[in-house]
């Protein structure tokens, strides 16, 4: 059976990047490998064994057009309230919580927030299949 291990998107500035993933999602750097045109930075946290890759391309100035292919990342939270004012105090600027309920019964709650490089980052509370 195959394992899901991560995912990876390409970013323009490296330390713009780190800053962002640690201080919203708590992710820091796991590996970091460095090649001629470009570097490979591996981050994680305590929650998962799931890696999120940066890309970074040597020598490139202008940022990536994410076209219109790119869905999102999700994590989960334990406290989305409780995250959603985290992210309003540090100034990521997430949008509003929304409960999602298609048939009357909530089945989610969660907030999106874009990365320095547009990405977004769905973040949902910790529940049913978002665990």
């Amino acid at each position: 059976m195959a394992k899901a291990i991560h995912s990876m998107i390409r970013v323009l500035d490296e330390a713009r990047s780190l800053e962002f993933y640690e201080q919203a999602f708590g992710l820091k750097v796991a590996d970091r490998l460095d090649f001629d045109s470009f570097t490979l930075v591996y981050l994680s946290n305590p929650e998962t064994e799931f890696e999120l890759e940066l890309t970074v391309n040597k020598g490139r100035e202008e940022p990536y057009d994410l076209g219109d292919g790119y869905g999102h990342l999700a994590v989960s939270v334990e406290n989305l309230d409780a995250e959603h004012a985290r992210f309003v105090e540090a100034g990521l600027n997430p949008r509003k919580l929304v409960e999602f309920a298609p048939g009357g019964d909530v089945i989610a709650r969660f907030f999106f927030v874009a990365d320095p490089d547009g990405y977004e980052i769905e973040v949902l509370e910790r529940g049913g299949r978002f665990k």
